[in-house]
């Protein structure tokens, strides 16, 4: 089919544009919505984009919406990852070096975590059939000095793949979890090896990955944010080592550096390591940044879900 006259295209934008008033609203908004509906009608012109599956596309919007889903799309599509390299390449341009990589920090973190100091239980409910892990390591500094008063927040899933405060049959804070480490910058925490899960099965997400002829699965994994006075924050996770998905993750979180070794320790030998079980355990370190004057900010002040104890 032949292509409809740009000539078509640019009067309807300029007629939308023609409504706004000067001096009223957001120019930043304004400029961005612009563009983005440039390169909508561009789009619907060069596909022949039809009106019936526009319309398909706002029911599935607006059902997205019902579903809460929107933080999945925006994982499942990359754009959270994209937003990191973005980030990442923000950071090189000021001459930031990051040890410890960003990752995406996905839709399901909670503020207000129980605080504890040095160490933490992460289960509020215990998970009778799951594997221990005792996870540790040292909050650090581009230079390898320990950074006290460093505060690492910690969340994961449970072994049925659901988060507390979004499952209503966990217990609130359930393997959720902040650690302010002292002098030392040491931090352990006790839990068990989570499980990965996958989008909601048939719901908006899932449905536009079948359509992409992509799964919507997410590989074992533990989320972290890592903050200190004078210190960019690090937003992280780390994957389960030897997990089937671990590098064929849905939303590109993966990255090497965030693989750390995990190794098991039998009944046996748990009491060298003053444990009374047999158990999972990781050593991983999180190297911070100091703050750097004029630098984007490497963070983001999105709306999140907050509880109290």
């Amino acid at each position: 089919m032949k292509r409809i006259d740009q000539k078509l295209i640019d009067e309807t934008l300029e007629l939308i544009k023609s409504s706004e008033k000067d001096g009223a609203g957001n120019e930043r908004i304004k400029t961005i919505v612009n563009r983005l509906l440039k390169d909508l009608f561009n789009a619907m012109a060069d596909l022949d984009i039809t009106s019936e599956e526009m319309w398909k596309a706002c029911d599935w919007l607006t059902q997205t919406g019902k579903n809460n889903e929107y933080g999945l799309v925006f994982a499942g599509l990359g754009i959270e990852k994209f937003m990191d390299v973005q980030m990442d390449w923000e950071d090189e341009q000021a001459g930031i070096e990051n040890k410890t990589p960003r990752t995406i920090e996905g839709p399901l973190y909670v503020a207000g975590s129980p605080e504890s100091t040095s160490y933490a239980e992460l289960e509020t409910e215990i998970e009778p059939d799951a594997e221990r892990l005792f996870m540790s390591g040292v909050v650090r500094d581009e230079n390898g000095n320990p950074i006290p008063n460093a505060k690492v927040e910690i969340w994961h899933c449970n072994l049925k793949g659901l988060y507390s405060h979004f499952d209503s049959s966990q217990p609130a804070f359930n393997l959720r979890r902040a650690i302010n480490v002292v002098e030392d910058g040491k931090y352990e925490f006790k839990s068990f090896v989570p499980v990965g899960y996958a989008c909601p099965p048939n719901g908006s997400t899932d449905t536009l990955m079948q359509l992409l002829g992509r799964h919507g699965a997410r590989p074992a994994h533990i989320h972290f944010f890592v903050t200190a006075p004078g210190f960019r924050k690090l937003t992280t996770q780390i994957n389960i080592e030897g997990d089937p998905l671990t590098y064929d993750d849905f939303a590109f979180a993966t990255r090497p550096e965030l693989v750390p070794h995990i190794e098991r320790v039998s009944a046996e030998d748990a009491a060298k390591y003053g444990k009374n079980e047999a158990f999972a355990k990781i050593n991983f370190d999180f190297n911070m940044v100091h703050e750097i004057t004029n630098a984007a900010p490497g963070e983001n002040h999105r709306l999140r879900a907050a509880a109290e104890l």
